[in-house]
């Protein structure tokens, strides 16, 4: 049994005799005469069950686990609305309903009176306990640590504010009133961080909305409650137990007003983008330490620092597998190596060690509850490629529920960048080691062969065939595929200009933009959104780009969203090859013309005027042909080129093949025309043909 549910079963019958207790005592207060001889029961032990019996709820409530799952903020508010707030405004609703139908208070000489007053105040109670701990939840969702020790002030300061309401000596009223006033300053501005808001769509928000309006009206309900019995001429409690229950009520119904104020203003949005931004120039700069020659050391130093400082770690070690790198053995943040020990050989015990992992619960898991943690969430992201395992980081969090899917996907991006970056520079010093050319050139082909995709998408909406081959040791053209949400596919096609290990640096750049660039939008306010459209990913593209490019290189590129459920695509030429189209409806091939200037060749704001997005709606049956310069430009024995108009006839007489059938017809009268001469450039085709017999799109 863990401590937190140690202390729970402590509390819990603690709380229940002292509501018993406290029930004792107002039937005694209110009722002097129920025992014989009459007992007169002081107002101090009656106050006493009451500050025991609010510690007790308060305590307990406070030692569960964190009742936010993930980003479910809506499924929190209705837990506490649905659940302990509607049982306790029900019953206090029902009292006044009572009173309001008999048009009177029933007599504090009713036995009945009283037991339901205390009942109603142990519901309240209950229910403020649980709103406090359900906006404490809110409130410092991915805080800072400066945060939650400002709400452990507050949460101390605010308590004993609270139980100094029910001594019968008192401040002044104007100091009284002034000491209010600042505590309910210092909750207002802790209020104010709720990040939470900004992850909300237009429904979600609406919803909170009436939420919180449900909490506020809630509070006022029980506000309405014990201002009637404040004003009743035989009070069934000190009157100093009526002033803590109200003082309660306000700071309860304070906090879902605070709450709803930043629903409707959106006051972390901007921090949150803030954050979006700098976890792409982290990415930028992780990209390009490869680019200055710098050393694995400051890779892995800059990965490790970059990652704690966008997730908010708590604490963090980075741990590389033996003989991975010589001059460096990793690093800790606020651990101890021997705790990063015990972690790591629980893992290993369970068969976890250096997987993906992610545990939000540490504190009610077997085994992590015997090594006595202070952390209650943690994150494991293994370094490897295809080939080889290079080590694992370990992040770790106080509160539990901490990470979520947004920080996977980080550092998902953080460390491929980082294998990356690594691979390429291990196999640039080997290149520099040997001193020779073509072992240079064979190291960077082998990094770009890694950069293309050897699995093609698989769907039965559509079918893909690609072909790619390298003028000389090392191109510059590339592809990439990723799969996003609702059943569409972005294909990315390029060609860097030059070629050599400059060009293969450069693909491996372009892929790691693409990659980081195409995650999700929390921040979107529909499905359609939290993705880039392709003019603005080729801007981003080219942002991101301006430093890292020598001045006279540029990167030519096309960018396709295939919705192909909803039977369409848009696409954006940053100065690319045209895509060259078959009609089925129409019957007829032809090109889209499009503008577009390339990556790099105007890197300024300005940039983004020159890319526009075209939009289509595909048919069954429908063929389009993607590829870089190298296939028109081909020259033959006459030094004529091959050409946009001896491709398109060869689409015309082949369209009706499958996607391979079509490539491998293109291909060989390419090879013929071209037979003999000597290959000048990178030669890349892609075929992408909609089957004429598309799935049926899911309801």
């Amino acid at each position: 049994m863990s401590s937190a549910q140690k202390l729970n079963a402590f509390l819990l019958p603690l709380s229940i005799l002292s509501w018993l207790g406290l029930l004792a005592c107002t039937l005694l207060y209110a009722h002097p005469t129920l025992l014989e001889p009459t007992v007169a029961v002081p107002n101090w032990l009656l106050l006493l069950m009451q500050a025991v019996f609010t510690a007790t709820v308060f305590i307990q409530e406070r030692s569960r686990s964190d009742r936010l799952r993930g980003l479910n903020f809506i499924g929190l508010l209705r837990q506490l609305v649905l659940g302990p707030g509607l049982l306790a405004t029900a019953c206090v609703g029902l009292h006044l309903l009572q009173q309001l139908i008999q048009n009177k208070l029933p007599s504090t000489g009713s036995l009945t009176y009283t037991v339901i007053y205390t009942v109603n105040v142990a519901l309240f109670v209950v229910l403020l306990a649980r709103t406090n701990y359900a906006w404490r939840s809110l409130v410092l969702f991915r805080s800072t640590n400066r945060l939650r020790s400002l709400w452990t002030w507050f949460e101390v300061l605010l308590g004993i504010t609270l139980l100094l309401r029910l001594f019968t000596w008192t401040l002044p009223y104007e100091l009284g009133t002034a000491l209010l006033g600042v505590l309910a300053a210092f909750g207002a501005y802790i209020s104010s961080h709720q990040k939470w808001v900004a992850y909300l769509n237009r429904h979600q928000k609406l919803e909170a909305v009436l939420l919180q309006l449900a909490v506020i009206i809630g509070m006022g309900v029980f506000v309405f409650y014990f201002l009637q019995a404040k004003h009743d001429p035989e009070l069934v409690a000190p009157a100093t137990q009526n002033a803590f229950l109200l003082l309660n009520a306000f700071f309860a119904g304070f906090y879902a007003l605070m709450g709803l104020l930043v629903t409707f203003f959106n006051l972390p949005t901007a921090g949150v983008f803030e954050q979006k931004r700098e976890e792409i120039l982290k990415l930028q700069r992780l990209t390009q330490l490869i680019q200055r020659g710098q050393s694995s050391r400051e890779i892995y130093q800059m990965f490790f620092e970059s990652s704690v400082q966008t997730v908010d770690a708590d604490a963090a070690w980075l741990e590389l597998d033996p003989g991975t790198e010589e001059e460096y053995e990793g690093q800790y943040y606020h651990i101890l190596p021997e705790q990063a020990q015990a972690i790591q050989h629980l893992l290993a015990d369970y068969n976890l060690g250096h997987i993906e992992y992610l545990n939000n619960d540490l504190l009610n898991s077997s085994g992590f509850r015997n090594l006595n943690l202070a952390y209650g969430s943690l994150i494991v992201m293994p370094l490897r490629s295809s080939k080889r395992q290079y080590g694992a980081l370990y992040m770790l969090k106080e509160p539990t529920q901490s990470f979520d899917r947004e920080n996977l996907s980080i550092l998902q991006t953080f460390a491929s960048q980082t294998v990356l970056s690594i691979e390429n520079l291990q196999l640039m010093q080997a290149s520099l080691d040997t001193q020779r050319v073509q072992d240079e050139l064979k190291i960077a082909s082998a990094v770009q062969d890694s950069l293309i995709p050897k699995n093609l998408p698989i769907d039965n909406w559509f079918e893909i065939s690609s072909h790619a081959l390298a003028a000389t040791e090392v191109g510059g053209d590339f592809y990439d595929f990723l799969h996003l949400p609702g059943r569409r596919l972005a294909v990315l096609i390029g060609d860097v200009s030059g070629k050599g290990v400059t060009a293969a640096f450069h693909v491996a750049q372009m892929k790691g933009i693409f990659h980081a660039l195409m995650q999700e939008n929390p921040l979107a306010r529909n499905e359609r959104e939290k993705f880039p459209v392709p003019s603005k990913f080729m801007a981003q593209a080219n942002t991101a780009l301006a430093r890292c490019l020598e001045k006279a290189a540029f990167i030519t590129a096309s960018l396709y969203i295939i919705d192909y459920e909803h039977g369409g695509f848009v696409f954006a030429r940053a100065g690319h090859c045209h895509t060259l189209y078959y009609h089925s409806i129409k019957e007829e091939v032809s090109y889209f013309r499009t503008a577009g200037l390339g990556l790099g060749i105007i890197r300024n704001e300005g940039y983004e005027k020159h890319i526009k997005n075209q939009f289509y709606d595909y048919n069954p049956g429908d063929v389009m042909v993607i590829y870089t310069d190298g296939i028109v430009e081909a020259r033959g024995a006459d030094q004529e080129e091959y050409g946009e108009d001896r491709l398109r006839q060869m689409l015309e007489r082949t369209y009706y093949l499958d996607a391979d059938e079509i490539k491998e017809q293109i291909l060989t009268d390419l090879n013929e025309f071209s037979k003999g001469q000597p290959m000048h450039d990178d030669q890349t085709l892609l075929v992408i043909k909609f089957k004429a017999s598309q799935p049926e799109p899911s309801v």
